[in-house]
């Protein structure tokens, strides 16, 4: 399984750059036209992140605010605050979680709840999730049975940031099944480690591995690990720093198998990005590579296979 996913997540992850039509938000009011040179000016938020297949991602505000976010085969996000800070996302829908570039058929709901310092930063979150899947049929029938759930999980995630940079350093996670009532046995872990260049991410390395006991947790030695890097940065303006920064750290968890995203924390794009499985004998990276399209204000509106829509704020 993990050759699999491997091999399959840069395949499917960014695939070639396609063209994009016209668009108009979700008042009728005219987007910007990628066709264009004159751009938008003043003010704006980011719309959509489409391909010439699908629409990735549309974002709905209420005023100044994201507050929903429409992905692939009608999933939804809904975003909670408590004044200007994200408290509470709820999602429901399909995920990607094996990361072989196809969501999977198996439906999630998940409710996660955000915890900050008295420095305004993201300490923690907690999840709630629910797997949905629908069992095999019952012969005669040839049709599987309705999704029914099929397991309850808790994650817990911790977030760490350098004490002398204020970057985010560490997201470690640990995971567990809720049976019956009982006091949830945290059994597996995760933790990604980040590296910088100025701003910009250069570096994730990823390890998962077993929890060999609790209370407190113990975390066994990973059976698991990949590098992410990041290269070449463009002096832009990334469309994601239009989004806050604690739904992209969501978004990034949305999936075990999510890392590759972590580009979306930076607020320049990198042309150039790879990934490693470290644990093999002799490492041989992935490398993507792409050119970016940037509109007269200097907002990146192409790259890797996505056109990023704005819409005036």
């Amino acid at each position: 399984m993990k050759q699999i996913f491997y091999v399959i997540l840069l395949i499917a992850g960014f695939s070639s750059i396609h063209s994009c039509k016209n668009l108009v938000d979700e008042d009728g009011n005219p987007l910007l036209d990628l066709n264009k040179t004159e751009g938008l000016s003043g003010p704006r938020a980011l719309y959509k992140e489409v391909t010439d297949k699908n629409t990735i991602a549309e974002y709905q505000y209420s005023g100044l605010l994201v507050s929903r976010v429409i992905t692939d085969s009608a999933s939804i996000t809904d975003i909670m605050y408590s004044g200007d800070r994200i408290s509470q996302i709820n999602f429901r829908g399909f995920l990607d979680l094996d990361g072989n570039g196809k969501l999977d058929k198996d439906s999630i709901s998940y409710s996660r709840q955000f915890n900050y310092g008295n420095n305004s930063r993201l300490q923690s979150i907690s999840e709630t999730r629910s797997v949905f899947r629908r069992p095999a049929p019952v012969p005669p029938s040839t049709k599987p049975g309705p999704q029914t759930l099929f397991a309850e999980e808790r994650y817990i995630y911790t977030l760490t940031y350098n004490t002398a940079t204020s970057k985010l350093e560490t997201i470690t996670t640990i995971k567990g099944l809720e049976k019956g009532g009982a006091q949830i046995k945290y059994t597996d872990y995760s933790k990604a480690d980040y590296s910088y260049v100025g701003d910009n991410v250069s570096k994730v390395l990823k390890v998962y591995g077993p929890i060999t006991s609790n209370n407190p947790d113990v975390f066994g030695t990973p059976t698991e690990k990949y590098s992410y890097e990041y290269y070449a940065y463009d002096q832009q303006i990334s469309p994601f720093t239009l989004l806050p920064n604690t739904y992209k750290i969501s978004r990034l968890l949305s999936t075990q198998r999510n890392d590759k995203e972590s580009l979306i924390l930076s607020p320049n794009s990198p042309k150039r990005w790879s990934v490693t499985d470290i644990t093999v004998p002799i490492p041989t990276p992935i490398v993507q590579s792409t050119n970016y399209v940037y509109d007269p204000q200097t907002y990146m509106t192409k790259g890797y296979g996505i056109n990023y829509i704005y819409k005036p704020q």
